[in-house]
C-alpha cells in the first residue's frame, strides 16, 4: 500500500528528515513514535503533499506521488487528521462530516452519505452533537470529529498526527479503541504518536524516530519488549500509572 524508501525532507534548506524507509501494508496499522521534534510530523506533510522532498521515493498503492498534487493525493486516497485537527468551528458537526465526503462524491459513488451513519456507530456523541457547531465542542469530541471527517473520504491510508495530544486518559482510551476496531474492518493506518505504550499496544510495526533519524524499527511488540524503548519512551509512562 505504501512504500518509502530514504526520503530526506525539511523546510527551504533545513534538512529535518534523513533517510527514512518505511511500509505499510494493506489493512495494517504502522506506527512512528518519537519525540517532540523528531520530525513526526514533517513526515506526514511529506506524505500528504505539503512539504516537498529533498529526495528519495513514495509509493502508494503503485503510484509515484512525487508527480501528485495534494488534491491528487487526496482523491488517490490519502487522508491526514492533523494535530490542530483544523475544523470549521462556525459549522455544525454534521456539515464538517459532509465536507469530508468530498473525494467520494466527486467519485460518483452511490450512498456516499451512507458514510454518516457509520460515522455516528463509532461515535455516538457526535449524533448526539450532529446540529451543534464544532467550535463549542470538547478537545475529545473535536478530535473523534476529525477522525470522523477523515473517514468520510473514505480513505485507502487513514494518516493521524498526534491523536491523543492534550487529552484525557479516558478519552485516549476511547480514541485508541476506535483505532483498533478500525484496523479490524481493515482501514489502512499510519498513526504518529508520542504516547508510545498507546501507539504499540494497537501497531502491527513500528518506527522510531530521534531528531529526523530512523534509529530502530520492527514489529510492535518486538519494540514494546526493547530495552531501549522501555527506557526511553515507556519507562516515564509507566512509573506514572503505577
Amino acid at each position: 500500500m505504501l512504500e518509502v524508501v530514504g526520503l530526506h525532507a525539511g523546510y527551504g534548506k533545513a534538512e529535518v528528515l534523513r533517510g527514512i524507509s518505511l511500509d505499510a501494508a494493506a489493512g495494517s496499522v504502522v506506527t512512528v513514535i518519537g519525540p517532540n521534534g523528531a520530525g513526526k510530523s514533517t513526515l506526514l506533510g511529506t506524505l500528504m503533499g505539503l512539504i516537498a522532498p529533498m529526495r528519495g521515493s513514495i509509493r502508494f498503492d503503485g503510484i509515484d506521488l512525487a508527480r501528485l498534487t495534494l488534491e491528487e493525493r487526496v482523491m488517490a486516497g490519502l487522508a491526514l487528521v492533523p494535530e490542530k485537527r483544523e475544523l470549521f468551528g462556525t459549522m455544525s458537526v454534521e456539515d464538517n462530516l459532509i465536507l469530508g465526503g468530498w473525494r467520494p462524491l466527486k467519485l460518483k459513488r452511490a450512498g456516499w452519505r451512507d458514510g454518516l451513519e457509520r460515522v455516528f456507530a463509532l461515535f455516538p456523541r457526535l449524533k448526539e452533537r450532529r446540529a451543534q457547531q464544532a467550535g463549542t465542542l470538547s478537545g475529545g469530541e473535536r478530535q473523534m470529529l476529525a477522525l470522523g471527517r477523515a473517514l468520510m473520504a473514505q480513505p485507502k491510508l487513514l494518516m493521524l498526527d498526534e491523536p491523543s495530544l492534550g487529552l484525557a486518559p479516558l478519552v485516549v482510551r476511547d480514541i485508541f479503541a476506535t483505532l483498533a476496531q478500525l484496523r479490524a474492518s481493515g482501514v489502512t493506518i499510519l498513526l504518529v504518536e508520542q504516547n508510545a505504550r498507546a501507539a504499540l499496544e494497537v501497531a502491527d510495526h513500528g518506527h522510531v524516530l530521534e531528531t529526523g533519524d530512523q534509529v530502530l524499527q520492527g514489529p510492535a511488540r518486538d519494540l514494546a519488549t526493547d530495552p531501549r524503548v522501555i527506557e526511553t519512551y515507556l519507562g516515564a509512562q509507566k512509573a506514572a500509572s503505577a
